[in-house]
């Protein structure tokens, strides 16, 4: 199996799982039982789910009142996306393989 499936099966996983946890966060808000800590989905973000954790805060309208979730996942994103640019344009070679 090569590294860029690896990858992308990676980033597809961490997605789904940031998606999820802002559903079960929000359902869990609505029964106020035990939440899932603000830092746990901010990794999510951090480790690869920023776009998975958008789309659920959007969908499920949850953390929308929090200005630094609003501000704070796309900047994640953003940074995400501008460190793949540049490791792409790096002269240096990567191998899949």
């Amino acid at each position: 199996m090569s590294s860029l499936v690896l990858i992308i099966g990676y980033l597809i996983l961490t997605n789904i799982i940031g998606f999820a946890l802002m559903g079960i966060d929000k359902r869990r808000a609505r029964k106020n039982a035990f939440r899932i800590p603000e830092a746990t989905l901010f990794s999510i973000a951090i480790i690869g789910g920023s776009l998975g954790s958008i789309l659920g805060m959007l969908i499920f309208r949850h953390k929308t009142r929090h200005w630094y979730f609003m501000l704070g996942l796309p900047l994640i994103l953003l940074i995400q996306i501008l460190l793949v640019a540049v490791l792409f344009w790096l002269p240096i070679s990567f191998s899949f393989i």
